[in-house]
Parts: structure tokens; sequence; C-alpha cells
């Protein structure tokens, strides 16, 4: 776990906002409720169903399933981690639900149900957590029903913008090397974050046993201006509780004293250009 990011919790409600304006804060909470809402419109819940929201987080999806089933049917919560079980609870004890629900606590490759259990499993930003991801898809199609749904949302890292597209070599000592390193980073086959794309996803289900997956990428570009203190977030803040950050990655390459160079490089030249990302996910659609 990094230093400075203790639990999921923690960083599912402060970290990964890091060096965002609260404009960009808000943006973001906007994203996340788009994407909830898609996952939805797939996923077609209806009052008595069963459904699995899996690495559940704090709650995004599974409390809008309990919402539209009016607690009618059974909504599980389901984590590998207790702090995200812990503060679900305690936001279903503060708006006084008492049923429809279910807090589950096993990590996604090993689901703690019996087989052809659920009418609908969630998911979002899961399997991006995840090396080996067959092993985790196989057993979400061991715990449908049949014609039961996966539906899913999953960002693409690996074919996001880098650094090194968006810096002025003139600008930038080691520009060259930091690329060459930022490349293999973005490309290492053992990382959960960048091993896979919407081909390999989709192959992935079609070995579990969905019949013909909707695997739907979208891409989405956006512009803004960098402020003084983003650049440091983006490089010493985690992806995830349980992964090195990007200037933890680049160690692995340079001396602390060449990557702290990089660091004060890259947010000299940044600093205050408006810059153009591009950022890439899928949604999955797929029947059992």
């Amino acid at each position: 776990m990094s230093e400075i990011c203790k639990n999921w919790t923690q960083w599912l409600k402060s970290n990964r906002f890091a060096g965002q304006t609260p404009e960009m804060q808000e943006q973001t909470m906007r994203w996340l409720e788009a994407v909830r809402d898609v996952i939805m419109v797939y996923a077609e819940i209806k009052p008595y169903d069963v459904v699995l929201d899996i690495g559940t987080g704090t709650g995004l999806l599974a409390f809008k399933a309990l919402e539209l089933q009016d607690c009618k049917g059974r909504v599980i919560f389901s984590d590998m981690f207790q702090d995200c079980l812990d503060d679900c609870k305690k936001i279903l004890d503060d708006a006084g639900i008492e049923s429809g629900y279910e807090l589950l606590r096993c990590p996604v490759e090993h689901i703690a149900l019996p087989e052809s259990t659920v009418h609908k499993a969630l998911m979002r930003s899961v399997l991006v957590h995840v090396v080996n991801k067959q092993p985790a898809i196989s057993e979400i199609y061991r715990v449908l029903k049949p014609g039961g749904k996966l539906c899913a949302f999953e960002p693409i890292i690996r074919s996001n913008t880098r650094y090194w597209e968006i810096l002025d070599p003139v600008c930038i000592e080691h520009y060259d090397d930091f690329k060459r390193a930022e490349n293999e980073i973005m490309e290492n086959p053992l990382d959960s974050l960048c091993n896979f794309d919407e081909t390999t996803l989709r192959t992935n289900l079609e070995i579990a046993g969905f019949s013909i997956p909707e695997v739907k990428l979208q891409e989405v570009s956006s512009r803004y201006v960098v402020q003084p203190n983003m650049v440091k977030e983006w490089f010493v803040n985690p992806p995830s509780p349980n992964q090195p950050s990007t200037k933890e990655r680049y160690l692995k390459y340079f001396d602390e004293a060449t990557v702290e160079k990089y660091m004060q490089d890259v947010q000299n030249y940044l600093t205050g250009r408006e810059i153009s990302l591009k950022t890439n996910a899928v949604f999955i659609n797929a029947v059992k």
C-alpha cells in the first residue's frame, strides 16, 4: 500500500481527485454518474433481480440498483476490502435501509456465491486492477444465471495520451530516455493497469462463454490549463492503494535525482499551458 494512500475508501474519496480544481472534481463526479447510468441502462434491472456489484468501492452502482429496485430484490455489495464494505454499511445505516441488500467480502477471482446465483453482475473499473483477467471473467460467468448479464466499464489506460506526447523534447532533459521508459511501463504485460484493451477483453468474454459480447470503445478528449501543483500529483499520487506511483515506476529506471529533475522539467514546461488529453474506455454488455 502507498504511504500516502492507506486504503481504497481513502483513494475513492480523496486521492483520485488529487491535483484537480473544484471544477474538475465536479466534472469527474458528473462523469462517474454518467458511467453509472449507462451501466444501469445496459443492466435493465428488474424489481426482484439479484444484483451483484463487484468491487463495489463506495457503492456507486449498488446504491443506484437499490434505488431502482426500491429494495424489493437483493443487491449484493461485494468487495475484497473491508473498509469499502464498512463505508457502504454506514451509508445504508444512516439512510435507514434495513433490507434488500447483502455485504460480501471476496475478490472477483473467487466470488463467494454458488453457481448460477445472480441475474445481473455490475462492475466499474475492477478488471483494471486484476493482472490475470480471464479467471476473473470466468468466475463472473459462473455465478450468473443463464440469461444473466455482465454490465461493466473499464478504462483502457495503455492507449491514453502519454507524457512524452505533450512535452517539447528541447525543454526536457533525458526526454528520449523517459519516453522509452514510459512506453515500457505502459506496455508491461504483468501490469494490470495496462495489459489489456478492447480486443483482449472481448476474447476473455468469449472464452468464458458469453455469447456475442458487446465491448463498446469510448474515446474522450479533454482540454484544460495545467495548474502549478497538478504535475507533482500526477507523479506521486498512486493510481490505487496497491499500485506504485508514476514516480516509483520511473525509479526502477533512473536514480531519484534524475526523476526529480524530470518532474521539475515537466512541471516548468506544462504549468500555465492548455493541454489536450485523450482517454479511452470500454462499456461491456455481455449475456450468459
